[in-house]
């Protein structure tokens, strides 16, 4: 176990490395955040004492190497957006945004996709079945964007039960919620079935059936439990790609967290913001990712973590 877990740190410690080496240079290819921040009519003078000011009127080698040993220490510079913030303070500040709205998803997803993929499979061919397949058709064949406006026009403009965007209470939580767990449902929903279908044909199934175990203990504690692998990994996945920022649905809620953030920050080249963001994520996901590993061994004893 412990060599096991020495092995996935340093691979996960070289894919973060990696990762805001790929940042720092495509971003450095965008063009010039210094002629976006100066007014039309700033003189050439201007440019060069804010770019000396910035500290990018280095060579792009010296820039690279103090990037990196700020990264190591978590320190992206300050941003060019938000003169005199930290980035990652930025970063962090928003981060409570997003892991609230990441978390609302989530519980919806799993408290709706789980029941429905298990029905479905158990009740295979019948019009249970057919009603939840329907319903993740539907719900991957839908645009977020397109949803997000349609849940705007629905339940804020018209009905006014809602409000459309920013961060005011549980009220303003659940549409861009719902905008998110509803992709989620539909993924999930068809992973649990079919991982469902081919655990339920196992002859441990219908041994568990043999010995009189009543139908629900043999679906949920024996098919479900091992059915489960697949399904935690997609959790996962999604879970990390929420806890970057889903930036679609911020932003067209304009709900304040890190995607939000990072769109902002694109468009006027801010650097050291989307460094920070881009960091944050990349961890999340390593960690994630080493948690749901880790999560494999408690759910199915026969995998051994050397």
């Amino acid at each position: 176990m412990v060599r096991y877990l020495a092995n996935r740190l340093f691979r996960s410690a070289m894919a973060i490395v990696g990762i805001l080496i790929v940042v720092f240079f495509i971003l450095h290819l965008t063009g010039d955040p210094v002629r976006l921040m100066l007014p039309p009519q700033a003189s050439e003078e201007d440019y060069v004492a804010m770019k000396k000011a910035l500290g990018m009127d280095k060579p792009l080698g010296e820039q690279f190497l103090h990037y990196m040993l700020g990264a190591l220490h978590g320190d992206f510079g300050k941003s060019l957006r938000f003169r005199g913030q930290s980035a990652m303070e930025l970063v962090t500040e928003r981060f409570p945004a997003t892991l609230q709205l990441a978390f609302a998803a989530l519980v919806i997803s799993v408290v709706l996709s789980v029941p429905l993929g298990l029905i479905a499979a158990v009740k295979r061919y019948s019009i249970w079945d057919n009603l939840a397949m329907s319903i993740a058709l539907v719900g991957q064949a839908m645009p977020n964007f397109w949803l997000a406006l349609l849940l705007i026009s629905v339940f804020a403009v018209k009905l006014r039960w809602l409000p459309s965007s920013g961060r005011s209470g549980v009220h303003s939580l659940i549409l861009p919620a719902v905008t998110l767990a509803l992709f989620m449902v539909a993924r999930t929903t068809r992973l649990v079935r079919s991982s469902m279908l081919e655990v339920l044909g196992e002859d441990y199934i219908r041994t568990a059936r043999g010995k009189g175990l009543h139908e629900w203990a043999v679906n949920v504690r024996h098919a479900l439990r091992n059915a489960a692998l697949p399904v935690v990994t997609v959790i996962g996945l999604d879970l990390g790609t929420l806890m970057g920022g889903a930036v679609v649905t911020e932003t067209v809620f304009a709900w304040p967290g890190i995607g939000f953030l990072a769109v902002g920050s694109i468009y006027v080249r801010d650097f050291p913001v989307v460094q920070a963001v881009v960091f944050f994520t990349a961890l999340f996901f390593v960690v994630i990712n080493l948690a749901v590993d880790l999560l494999y061994g408690v759910l199915d004893p026969r995998i051994r973590l050397t």
